[in-house]
């Protein structure tokens, strides 16, 4: 008896194969961001969070399970629609929440109902085990300003001014990591600076507040400054993409840029008054003042 040619288990049923397909952006979708990759963990807490684009809005980090909207305030339901998320109900019967109201980390003394305070709980075990098992390190524990002896100058966090807005980044400017998606369907390994491209100057600018207020005239800070690029180069930078993936229009963005924007009161650990292409130059001895030989 001649074996069939169709691929079969061990039980004789059919194997079936069924064609790998690829995570495609919708041409009319309202945001770039593949949803399979935007699950993440709070700097915080080290809980699961996902990340949702919102609209005119910064991004904002939702529980990554729904909940019964009967058991969660009018004013805390969020819903998803077209891979956007909106801080309203939707009308169902399940509701998305904002981490923030549950995070361990935040407010206790925030009266919740029953069901949050039992989530945010049950997060709070669940940051403990990570934290012992070592998967995750406290925020308050981990130092990102301790540099190496050349880089005493460079900033861990630098403020990068782009299109007129002032941004605070999440990294050294060499390690702003490309967000678009690769062929091998992995992140761009590449960065946003390039060694050959045009780059931006360091440049001290009183520190300004918000939009409409004054500058604070007792204070400098260091500004990395694009906006002699061209706004092809800073737009770029904006969307957090490499030289080669620039151009790539169907070319999926994989993780959430890293931009923050910049207000120098709630960040004011990262005003920097120094420049960093600029080192200290070592002070000269007494004798050396004095013309006397070593």
């Amino acid at each position: 008896m001649q074996p069939s040619s169709a691929a079969r288990h061990g039980d004789s049923s059919p194997a079936l194969a069924y064609p790998r397909r690829s995570l495609r952006i919708d041409p009319d979708s309202p945001t770039r961001l593949l949803r399979c990759a935007q699950r993440g963990r709070c700097r915080d807490c080290g809980n699961h969070v996902e990340w949702y684009h919102r609209v005119r809005d910064r991004p904002v980090r939702l529980h990554p399970h729904e909940l019964s909207a009967a058991e969660v305030p009018v004013e805390h339901r969020w819903h998803v629609s077209s891979g956007l998320a909106h801080p309203a109900g939707d009308g169902s019967a399940w509701c998305r929440l904002d981490h923030a109201l549950v995070c361990p980390t935040g407010d206790a003394s925030t009266l919740l109902v029953p069901t949050l305070t039992r989530l945010r709980r049950a997060l709070a075990v669940n940051s403990r085990r990570l934290t012992d098992a070592g998967v995750f390190t406290l925020a308050a524990s981990k130092d990102r300003s301790v540099q190496r002896p050349e880089d005493s100058c460079r900033p861990a966090r630098p403020v990068v001014q782009l299109l007129y807005v002032r941004y605070l980044a999440d990294g050294p400017l060499d390690e702003i990591r490309c967000v678009a998606q690769t062929r091998q369907r992995d992140r761009c390994t590449y960065t946003v600076l390039a060694p050959d491209g045009p780059a931006g100057v360091w440049r001290l600018v009183p520190v300004a507040t918000t939009q409409g207020q004054l500058a604070l005239p007792t204070e400098a800070m260091a500004v990395y400054d694009l906006s002699s690029l061209p706004y092809a180069e800073q737009l770029r930078w904006r969307t957090q993409r490499c030289r080669s993936h620039a151009a790539a229009t169907n070319a999926a963005d994989l993780a959430l840029t890293d931009w923050e924007p910049f207000d120098p009161l709630l960040h004011h650990a990262h005003v920097h008054p120094r420049l960093p292409t600029h080192g200290r130059r070592p002070r000269p001895s007494d004798d050396t003042r004095k013309g006397a030989r070593p």
